[in-house]
């Protein structure tokens, strides 16, 4: 049986995810990709949808109306407030997200991965890990041992997360940062480029920066 699969966003993601379907396809996955979906995508995203080779399917209104009800989906948003609000309309229209793993992505043994789960070529998913659903791994990454990564977490680029770890649902990693072991994050932080968490962060919606992290004061909490 092969797995029909559109993506959702036409953006820098959303083609980082489609090398990855890609990747994926050429290894033998039965998968068919079926194009991309997005609501309002810039005319250069349009181009560059184009000069691969992939369809543009039109807006998310626009192919529920025609869809089937059997495609599998996957939201790449990096957003993760703007992912979870898409992912809940597609599961309102009764599809099935689907999770893909770059070839080049190193996945170790005991690992659990929740739907629609993304992990990009250099990726690193130590042992014992659990994933739940919606998380991004950009290209990079790497994830220690016996963390537990929450729905809709995503996680930039050259992102470190040590052994033991919570992050919790909806938190934005940025580019090189770094939760040292045995830490929580809480829900719908955004730890910044290259700051390192040394310390839990209790409470929702923070947002740090810096070495060690510290909190940015009058920062809008994420996702509100």
């Amino acid at each position: 049986m092969v797995d029909e699969i559109v993506v959702i966003g036409a953006g820098g993601f959303g083609r980082e995810t489609l090398d990855v379907i890609e990747a994926t396809i050429e290894s033998g996955a039965a998968y068919r990709l079926l194009g991309v979906i997005d609501n309002g995508p810039r005319e250069a995203d349009r181009a560059l949808l184009e000069q691969r080779g992939v369809a543009y399917l039109g807006s998310d209104r626009e192919w529920l109306a025609h869809a089937s009800g059997t495609e599998r989906f996957i939201v790449a948003i990096g957003d993760p407030g703007v992912r979870q609000a898409v992912a809940g309309c597609f599961a309102e229209a009764g599809l099935t997200p689907i999770s893909v793993v770059h070839p080049r992505a190193s996945v170790g043994s005991q690992a659990k991965l929740g739907n629609g789960v993304v992990i990009a070529a250099g990726a690193v998913i130590s042992t014992n890990v659990t994933l739940r659903d919606h998380v991004h791994f950009n290209p990079g990454c790497i994830i220690g041992h016996d963390s537990v990564l929450e729905d809709f977490v995503s996680v930039n680029p050259g992102a470190i997360v040590s052994g033991n770890v919570t992050v919790e649902t909806g938190t934005l990693l940025g580019a090189g940062s770094v939760v040292l072991q045995g830490l929580r994050v809480a829900a719908r932080s955004i730890v910044g480029a290259a700051a390192c968490v040394t310390r839990d962060l209790a409470d929702a919606g923070t947002t740090v920066i810096g070495i060690p992290a510290r909190r940015l004061e009058n920062a809008k909490p994420h996702g509100d």
